[in-house]
């Protein structure tokens, strides 16, 4: 499992790398964030979920079904927005109410 970051996208905020629990995201000599060891992530998507500018993406390998999909999200108000891109180029949104979320 492993995270995508675009570049071009990427604003050099930082807040991935500083959120990242195994320290893997760094920044470049452009600002822009990298993920130093790719085959270490944990795949918690702590950074999809801080990344601002939606510039971070998880890749859902073959081992857990994603054949290649990509997985971010996007925030509005106190919606949480997953985005599935499937490989065959179907998108598939999934909405959270982050007030509502941890209700029991």
């Amino acid at each position: 499992m492993s995270i995508q970051i675009d570049k071009e996208k990427c604003i050099g905020c930082r807040k991935c790398g500083d959120i990242c629990p195994g320290s893997l995201i760094r920044i470049d000599a452009e600002k822009k964030a990298y993920i130093r060891y790719p085959q270490d992530c944990w795949g918690c998507t702590s950074c999809i979920k801080e990344c601002p500018v939606y510039a971070i993406r998880f890749y859902l390998g073959a081992d857990i079904g994603g054949m290649g999909s990509t997985v971010h999200t996007e925030k509005q108000g106190d919606i949480l927005r997953w985005i599935v891109q499937r490989y065959d180029g179907a998108r598939i949104e999934t909405e959270i109410n982050q007030k509502e979320s941890n209700k029991y």
